[in-house]
């Protein structure tokens, strides 16, 4: 945590790192506690393809993700969500808890730019970041945008 917070500091993106007593499960979970939209909760979810890993963070009104649409985007063959275990080999974090700042190329939901703030993972299951959805272009390798 003190390294996404140091990370957060250098960029000089404005943000915020909430602390929770228990861990916020679904987004409505989180819009409930936060008094937001649910639009504005931003799950980072991992995935897997022939190209490597891949973080999506999504709108939590987007619902299911179409992963063949993501494919063709990415021009991938073969892109399935990672395994638990793989996204903690991979990111060091337990799915659920998966920072929406981290190193692998990202796909972004486009639904989240019409909030002033979103709300996603830190790496904590009991802290959430609030930041400005423009911060996720400054602060990741954004590859693709889902509409």
């Amino acid at each position: 945590m003190d390294n996404l917070r140091t990370f957060l500091q250098e960029s000089g993106v404005q943000f915020e790192i909430i602390h929770h007593e228990k861990q916020i499960r679904t987004a409505q979970e989180g819009a409930d506690f936060f008094g937001i939209e649910t639009g504005q909760t931003a799950p980072a979810l991992v995935l897997k393809s022939e190209k490597g890993y891949f973080a999506m963070i999504v709108s939590g009104s987007r619902g299911r993700v179409d992963l063949e649409e993501v494919s063709g985007i990415l021009g991938c063959h073969q892109l399935k969500m990672a395994s638990p275990k793989e996204v903690r080999e991979i990111t060091g974090y337990t799915v659920g808890s998966v920072s929406i700042v981290l190193s692998l190329p990202c796909i972004v939901d486009r639904g989240l730019f019409r909030y002033p703030f979103i709300y996603g993972g830190t790496g904590e299951p009991t802290s959430t970041l609030k930041i400005i959805p423009s911060a996720l272009e400054k602060l990741n390798q954004v590859v693709a945008y889902l509409d």
